[in-house]
């Protein structure tokens, strides 16, 4: 098995096409097919199952699809490895990222990084935690900044880097909208905008919903904070968000205990597997992100615990 034949498989599996992963690739479409026909010869077994419009794994194909990426970002680090050596470092850093990360500026963190390391090409993606997390299990991200309840995927490290408390937000005409504090158990009959089940924000609200038994309404379920804001403001509904996303709207605090706090953290591979570039760009962080320390016990976090070196 070579390593190009594991690229493109991998290209035609996430693309379900082979004409676009051979646009994607830049080879022609027949020296693609050629190359999927040569692996599966190699491995004895069909890894797609093909028809005229679609392009479907195999159950032997979704198992290689797994461990293919992995090889394939284990084949990229070993190559890093080599340049950094030699006092480079090249290749390509994928960033995942959710929509608000607290205060960490991340077009300036990546602004920094190019100027520092020109010759690795940065990538983005934005989506909600979960999905940040499954991909950077199976190899597709280096590196993803996440706002999560504890973390339970294998393989794979946080690194607290922000806190901040929730709130209630809701319309200013709303009854609650002059209270200073109100518990969960209150908003039972309340009608909620909330971010999608994969976003931190969310994933935070239903486990707080569901330890204190009361059962809720998310009557509208958005995919970014400004939508999320708006919709509040029109008093559609009320939301529990991070605090600094109430600006402008009635921030009502929740008691101490009903709700964990958002967290924002670094997600990178277990043990050594974060790549040197993804390394690099987490020495880039200002020094009040980058000097928190993380441990990892059974999968979850156990932190944050702040470094005691100074300021």
């Amino acid at each position: 098995m070579e390593l190009r034949q594991l690229e493109h498989f991998v290209v035609v599996a996430e693309q379900r096409h082979f004409t676009r992963a051979a646009e994607l690739l830049s080879i022609s479409q027949s020296g693609l097919s050629a190359s999927i026909r040569a692996l599966e010869r190699t491995l004895q077994t069909p890894l797609f199952t093909r028809s005229t419009r679609h392009v479907q794994l195999t159950e032997a194909g979704r198992a290689l699809l797994v461990e293919g990426r992995r090889t394939l970002a284990s084949a990229a680090a070993a190559r890093e490895a080599v340049a950094a050596v030699q006092g480079l470092l090249r290749g390509t850093l994928t960033v995942g990222t959710e929509q608000y990360v607290g205060d960490i500026d991340l077009p300036a963190l990546l602004a920094r990084f190019r100027a520092a390391h020109p010759g690795v090409a940065v990538v983005l993606r934005q989506q909600g935690s979960g999905c940040l997390l499954d991909d950077l299990a199976t190899g597709q991200l280096d590196i993803a900044f996440v706002a999560t309840a504890p973390c339970t995927v294998e393989g794979v490290e946080l690194r607290p880097v922000a806190t901040e408390s929730m709130v209630m937000m809701c319309h200013p005409g709303h009854h609650l909208a002059g209270r200073e504090c109100v518990g969960l158990r209150e908003l039972a009959d309340e009608t909620f905008v909330d971010l999608q089940r994969a976003w931190g924000a969310r994933a935070v609200n239903d486990q707080a919903f569901a330890v204190a038994g009361v059962e809720r309404k998310v009557a509208l379920e958005v995919n970014d904070v400004d939508t999320l804001r708006e919709l509040v403001s029109h008093g559609l509904g009320i939301a529990l968000t991070p605090a600094p996303l109430a600006r402008r709207l009635p921030a009502v605090a929740l008691p101490y205990g009903d709700i964990e706090d958002w967290q924002v953290s670094i997600a990178t591979p277990a043990g050594d597997g974060a790549s040197l570039a993804a390394r690099a760009l987490i020495d880039l962080l200002p020094r009040r992100h980058a000097r928190h320390e993380h441990r990892v016990v059974d999968g979850l976090v156990d932190g944050p615990i702040a470094s005691a070196s100074p300021a």
